[in-house]
């Protein structure tokens, strides 16, 4: 049986090199006008994570991760072969690979990452849970419009962030992501589904939501990726191209959150008591914002 990585809370492998100095942390930091760009809209995309190399290893581990007979599988907190309701279409989406595979463990610890991370939470910054998607070619299924924070409500504050990183070229032939630019100043929206009818949202906006409702695709290369507040509005659409739509996404949030909830967080996971700060084995600390000063 594979060792559970979630024990190991430093590199397992060669995928990432940490800086050693503060100067060296200091160049992943984001530019004042990208930070700016963030809080005025609610997202930043097109930030490079990942060399062509690194995709290449956690595509590898991604392969084999989708087989249900991986030795892993039951590291998951959920793992869904195809989430989409209707079986002619395939959202692959899985929760926990940093349990299982090195290289999806050690990408949370990647400082192009965590530095930015930091910088939009403003603070040190602890892992939250990761997702894979896949959107297999000619018939991968839709990511509904939703705001992450809707399924996040068992921690507080809300002092999150998303990071959604391209194994694949994204565009919006294959379904790249689309969000709602300044959503993040709507207040938190009812749950509509996350892998159904990409309409279903419009039931519970508001007359002036709906007014604002401009949403704007974002498209870039494999090995980049685009952060977002947990409160904007972002879905996907199918792919009908001749080529896969594959995401590592990780879930961050700002050091001190605590837990809001008596029952796990995650599946699998021991509860942490609501008022007690998230922290341990399961949400390790990935960046201490100190090393930056």
């Amino acid at each position: 049986m594979l060792e559970d990585l979630s024990k190991m809370h430093s590199l397992v492998s060669d995928l990432i090199q940490l800086p050693s100095s503060a100067a060296e942390w200091r160049q992943y930091q984001l530019s004042q006008d990208q930070v700016a760009f963030f809080h005025v809209n609610g997202y930043l995309p097109g930030i490079r994570l990942l060399s062509d190399e690194q995709v290449e290893v956690l595509r590898d581990e991604l392969t084999s991760l989708l087989a249900p007979s991986h030795p892993g599988n039951h590291l998951f907190y959920e793992y869904n072969s195809n989430e989409a309701a209707d079986a002619n279409t395939v959202l692959f989406h899985a929760l926990g690979a940093w349990r299982i595979a090195p290289g999806m463990h050690d990408a949370l610890w990647n400082p192009a990452l965590t530095v930015a991370a930091s910088q939009l939470l403003d603070g040190s910054v602890r892992f939250w849970h990761d997702q894979l998607f896949c959107k297999p070619a000619q018939h991968g299924g839709v990511v509904a419009w939703h705001q992450d924070y809707s399924y996040w409500t068992r921690t507080t504050p809300m002092a999150h962030l998303t990071c959604w990183i391209a194994l694949d070229d994204s565009s919006c032939e294959n379904g790249c992501l689309n969000y709602v630019p300044g959503s993040h100043r709507w207040p938190l929206l009812p749950i509509t589904g996350l892998a159904g009818d990409m309409n279903a949202i419009q039931t519970v906006l508001s007359d002036e939501q709906r007014a604002q409702w401009r949403p704007t695709p974002v498209e870039f290369s494999k090995g980049y990726a685009t952060f977002h507040h947990p409160l904007t509005v972002h879905g996907s659409y199918e792919n009908r191209s001749q080529r896969p739509r594959r995401a590592l996404v990780v879930n961050v949030f700002r050091d001190g959150t605590i837990s809001a909830s008596n029952v796990p967080l995650l599946k699998g996971v021991p509860p942490v008591p609501a008022g007690q700060k998230m922290d341990g084995q399961f949400f390790p600390l990935l960046f201490n914002a100190d090393l930056v000063c």
